[in-house]
């Protein structure tokens, strides 16, 4: 039984120190822009927002096909909240962003893990971003969408997909696919968003 117990017990600990260590790159990795002074997107005129890159984590992501990527989604308080009551659809005032890199292997902790299975973030790829607002973006679901290489956003072509993409994969759920990752909150005894602003 104790055996079992280690096992699952360090099973937990690389478990989250992958997490915090995407989440720290997704707080310390520089990207080209940071800020709301940058172009905005077509179609949409989202920019990058200010500050981004301090929201807290919905949740890690990988794409392990042709993109071959490790993603961090960041939310900031409105869509933080929203998702800890589960509320739908999101309100007015919600962001989102997803930040990514290329997948790198890791030497020195497959050195430490005793085989090849650790990947780490490499180059910065894209930084997405979706904003909520009901009456501007109504006829997209009420979300706005940006995609930025470098800190410029992608073609009008690019941007022409998000909509029809996230309305034929999430569409009962506001367009959104993250699922938020709350146990990692409230598993290792860290209060809720929720408590935080009363």
């Amino acid at each position: 039984m104790r055996e079992g117990w280690s096992v699952k017990r360090l099973s937990v600990s690389i478990l989250v120190f992958a997490v915090a260590a995407v989440a720290g790159f997704a707080t310390s990795k520089p990207f080209a822009a940071t800020g709301a002074e940058g172009e905005g997107s077509p179609i949409y005129g989202v920019k990058i927002p200010t500050g981004y890159r301090q929201w807290e984590v919905i949740a890690p992501s990988q794409e392990a096909g042709s993109l071959d990527e490790l993603r961090v989604i960041l939310g900031n308080i409105i869509s933080i909240k929203a998702y800890q009551e589960g509320t739908l659809p999101f309100p007015d005032g919600a962001m989102l962003a997803k930040v990514a890199w290329k997948r790198v292997p890791s030497a020195g902790d497959d050195a430490a893990l005793g085989s090849p299975q650790a990947f780490v973030p490499g180059a910065a790829t894209t930084v997405q971003i979706m904003v909520k607002d009901s009456k501007k973006y109504a006829a997209t679901g009420g979300w706005g969408f940006g995609r930025f290489i470098d800190g410029k956003p992608v073609d009008e072509a690019q941007h022409e997909t998000c909509f029809p993409y996230h309305e034929a994969r999430a569409k009962g759920h506001d367009l959104l696919f993250t699922k938020y990752a709350h146990w990692q909150a409230e598993r290792f005894g860290i209060r809720p968003i929720r408590d935080q602003l009363d």
